[in-house]
């Protein structure tokens, strides 16, 4: 059942999300829980452990699916807590779950309910046949004690111990005896055409005393559990040592009864900190010297880059502009100005080529100068968003102990942020010559957002028809609706309002009525070549991050490392913008001036890339099936694609502007 969230408490969610996330990141002392043994709890110590469930999720499904959707055991008082809109967004649905501990009581093999599938009965069927789905694409648990993930620990390569975040509800045994999956961990899951349920889970809790540490109780630093699956005789006197295995056959000839059984156990470690009792899942993923690689890589580029802008800025230019500051006075009677130098027939301004020839057409407005306009309004938006998040991020306001926050956080930026959107379209709008300011402003506030949405609309309605947690309610959709035209819009056309009354952007240089007309051009200064060779060096700075990105949000694996990705998003930066300086060198010296859009899509073409690899790793390395997963996968991707492409292009425009008035600004009479 998917709950509604009223349209005010979203409202209120996201705002106070935002405000409050600068309190909420994960540091030493800040609001741990304290526990005691049954009977010495106090407000400030709590006794009895709850442990809440999320969403179901699978690395070969797209679609996630609520906890009580696999008819699993139910808590007869089920709680939810409180939901940000990130968590919304994201499709999380936790929920309290009938496993509650006392603390530092240890349980053996306690039952927690029976579930019964009757063969005749038609319910019973389908709840069987989609727990069988759930076992056949490894679907996974996914637990929290005191906000924390119960992780699955087990040994990988090289002696190497993998700590996830989550656990398999069952696996299969293949009709030709093949062991999918969980199903390898275990010799006796062998019988053809079978499935096996892990209906028993060995849960450990570790705890640091708070004896010697001045403060009460304990608290939780670690939570690890072990899934099992035993076949009970009596469901009363469980048997969790020596039982067979619990096995569904494929075929559906029989009743079914599953018993689902628990252990736990508690174990007091003082070495771990409360402050970093999230290191031991974090370490088990060792990035690291790839990542450091990935920078290495990248700084590499950002050199090469750099060393080229500034033998162009230093050398070539300076030569340039070093010969128009000379004059020699026995040669010339009258000593012109520099920018009659331009326009004067004399013998030094017949010898001129390349970018100084088009001085009187660089700064001729661009075709569809409205479009460009919006897109760089919008894509100013998304790098300040972009800029502030990752930085908070780094400073720790939004780990992933702060469920859902990363989300919150970017949207609501978003929605604040319209007034740069619509102050960038504006004022180049009209440096652009435009008078339409109405469709300027209307454009810029609606035609982005408005793809998104609507792409975003269209997912949903596939979640929905599937009947996945991710499907967001029809409450946070009007409340997405309402930030987006009541206050989002405003702020745009508040941002316009001082945009327009902004006189247009000052040129260095006139513009002539006539345009010039362009020589032919090599393969190599045509538009199509160079914008397709400017996306490459950007993307060869990104793809090692982009792949681990891309993991943590198809295969859910926990993301972390906003530092290297903040230090790769200021290379991105570097990168982009060197790039499309160069490129834009190169045109102006074939002397093709028109450089507008062509610095906004040199750089963007990155966006085409990582489609491309996106695209890729699908194919490559997500084991995704059904025609729902793939349409939703590549929908998403494309929301991506449209935001990246927003991003990259406008640093490249940015850059090509501030580069062609530089160069261009020597024929400026003072």
């Amino acid at each position: 059942m998917k709950r509604r969230i009223h349209l005010g408490a979203v409202l209120v969610c996201s705002l106070v999300s935002y405000f409050c996330s600068c309190s909420a990141f994960y540091l030493p002392g800040l609001a741990p829980v304290s526990f005691c043994e049954d009977g010495n709890g106090a407000d400030d110590c709590q006794s009895v452990i709850q442990l809440f469930v999320n969403r179901l999720d699978s690395v070969e499904s797209v679609l996630p699916y609520e906890y009580d959707v696999f008819d699993f055991c139910k808590d007869a008082k089920e709680m939810r807590p409180s939901e940000n809109l990130g968590q919304v967004l994201f499709g999380e649905r936790i929920e309290s779950s009938p496993y509650k501990f006392n603390f530092k009581q240890d349980v053996k093999c306690s039952k927690v309910c029976t579930k019964t599938y009757k063969k005749g009965n038609q319910e019973d069927i389908a709840k069987l046949d989609f727990l069988k789905m759930g076992m056949q694409l490894n679907y996974q648990h996914h637990w929290i004690i005191d906000n924390m993930p119960v992780t699955w620990c087990y040994d990988v390569e090289d002696g190497q111990k993998y700590c996830n975040p989550g656990f398999p509800i069952g696996c299969l045994v293949t009709s030709d005896g093949r062991a999918k999956d969980a199903c390898v961990i275990n010799a006796e899951f062998n019988k053809k055409n079978t499935f096996y349920v892990f209906n028993h889970v060995e849960i450990k809790i570790t705890y640091h005393s708070g004896a010697s540490e001045g403060w009460r109780g304990a608290r939780l630093v670690a939570a690890t559990l072990e899934p099992k699956s035993f076949k009970q005789v009596d469901e009363n006197t469980p048997n969790c040592e020596t039982s067979s295995p619990m096995e569904i056959p494929g075929e559906f000839e029989n009743d079914v009864s599953v018993v689902y059984t628990y252990s736990v156990t508690f174990e007091q470690d003082n070495s771990i900190k409360w402050a970093s009792r999230w290191d031991y899942i974090l370490v088990s993923m060792p990035h690291t010297n790839i990542q450091w690689f990935s920078i290495m890589n990248s700084l590499v580029i950002v050199l090469f880059l750099s060393g080229m802008v500034a033998m162009i800025m230093l050398r070539t230019l300076h030569k340039d502009i070093a010969r128009y500051n000379q004059v020699d006075q026995a040669d010339l009677i009258k000593i012109p100005s520099t920018k009659e130098k331009f326009s004067l027939p004399y013998e030094d301004a017949q010898e001129e080529s390349g970018w100084k020839q088009v001085h009187g057409d660089v700064f001729r407005p661009p075709r569809k100068g409205m479009l460009l306009s919006v897109f760089l309004g919008q894509g100013t938006q998304i790098f300040i968003m972009t800029f502030i998040t990752l930085f908070l991020a780094c400073l720790g306001f939004l780990s992933p102990a702060n469920r859902g926050a990363l989300m919150t956080c970017a949207v609501v930026l978003w929605v604040l942020l319209g007034t740069p959107a619509g102050y960038v379209s504006a004022r180049l709008y009209k440096t652009f010559g435009g008078e339409k300011w109405k469709t300027n402003v209307l454009l810029t506030a609606l035609l982005c957002p408005g793809i998104v949405f609507a792409d975003f609309f269209l997912m949903n309605l596939i979640l929905w028809v599937e009947g996945s947690s991710a499907a967001i309610p029809f409450g946070t959709l009007v409340a997405i609706l309402a930030l987006w035209f009541g206050i989002s819009v405003p702020l745009t056309f508040v941002g316009a309002y001082f945009g327009f009354k902004k006189p247009a952007i000052e040129q260095p240089v006139r513009t002539n009525q006539i345009p010039r007309q362009i020589p032919e051009q090599s393969f190599f200064t045509k538009p199509i070549p160079g914008i397709v060779m400017g996306g490459i060096l950007p993307f060869g700075c990104i793809f090692i991050q982009l792949f681990f990105i891309l993991n943590s949000i198809w295969s859910h694996q926990m993301y972390y490392m906003f530092g290297f990705l903040f230090l790769v998003f200021i290379i991105l930066l570097i990168t982009c913008s060197e790039a499309t300086i160069l490129l834009c060198y190169f045109h102006l010296c074939a002397e093709d001036y028109h450089w507008w859009w062509r610095s906004f899509l040199t750089s963007g073409f990155t966006a085409v890339y990582l489609f491309i690899y996106a695209v890729h790793y699908f194919f490559s390395k997500l084991q995704i099936i059904g025609a729902a997963s793939t349409i939703l996968y590549f929908g998403y991707t494309m929301i991506m694609v449209l935001i990246f492409f927003l991003f990259t292009g406008t640093i490249g425009f940015f850059a090509c502007f501030w580069f062609v008035n530089k160069i261009y600004s020597v024929v400026k009479v003072d």
